[in-house]
């Protein structure tokens, strides 16, 4: 017999979550942008803020407990409550590195970016649609919906790993040319690490949305596929 209360409480959390990402989101095009302008206020607004994506993640995992406790959910329901409190975890982490993006452009102070600025707003709006659409395959009841959107999901990590690395080439080749940029290099590094990392996450995402869909824990577009044929 379906339960009324644990449903309604499961759309709650899932709705907790998608506001969590919103925020999320939100913080990371503010500290790109931040960065790009060399806007400090900005990026000390984007460090504030990073309290209220806390606040919102020890929430969620509250209330996932709180679920687990009253309702003590089985099967489908319990891996769906244990799925949003590791998508809640990964969501404050993604958080935290655009906190660290904020506080790099805040250490450059007002010296301008180097010119590969362009190629870190790349690396942010990639990784962002990820997170997003790792959001979407954990809302979706369609189990061959969300695995396709963990298998784009996979593809597109493999893009910003690309990107990173040569990202790394290009700067560090301007840093053998001119050493007086090594400080700005570092410092621009350490944000396309950071952007590299929401990418890592987004994936860890999409795999787990799988997981609360099939209880089967995936490790690529092999195992997202056969999951769903599973």
């Amino acid at each position: 017999m379906p339960n009324e209360q644990l449903d309604y409480s499961l759309g709650q959390l899932e709705a907790e979550i998608v506001l969590l990402g919103g925020l999320v989101e939100t913080a990371i095009h503010k500290s790109v942008r931040a960065l790009r302008y060399s806007d400090l206020d900005l990026s000390r607004e984007i460090i504030e803020e990073d309290d209220r994506i806390d606040e919102l993640e020890t929430k969620v995992q509250n209330d996932c407990v709180e679920q687990i406790r009253r309702q003590a959910p089985l099967a489908t329901d319990l891996r769906k409550i244990v799925g949003m409190m590791f998508i809640a975890n990964e969501l404050e982490r993604m958080g935290d590195y655009a906190e660290g993006i904020a506080k790099v452009t805040i250490n450059m102070g007002h010296e301008s970016a180097l010119q590969e600025i362009d190629d870190i707003t790349r690396m942010a709006e990639l990784a962002v649609s990820m997170m997003k659409r790792s959001i979407d395959a954990m809302t979706t009841s369609d189990r061959e919906e969300s695995s396709r959107i963990a298998i784009e999901i996979e593809n597109d990590d493999d893009e910003v790993d690309r990107l990173y690395h040569q990202f790394q080439s290009e700067v560090l080749s301007l840093v053998e040319d001119d050493r007086s940029r090594a400080t700005r290099a570092t410092y621009l590094l350490w944000v396309a690490h950071n952007l590299e990392r929401v990418a890592d996450r987004a994936t860890n995402i999409a795999e787990r949305s799988i997981f609360m869909s099939t209880g089967v824990i995936v490790g690529g577009n092999a195992e997202a596929q056969a999951a769903v044929r599973g």
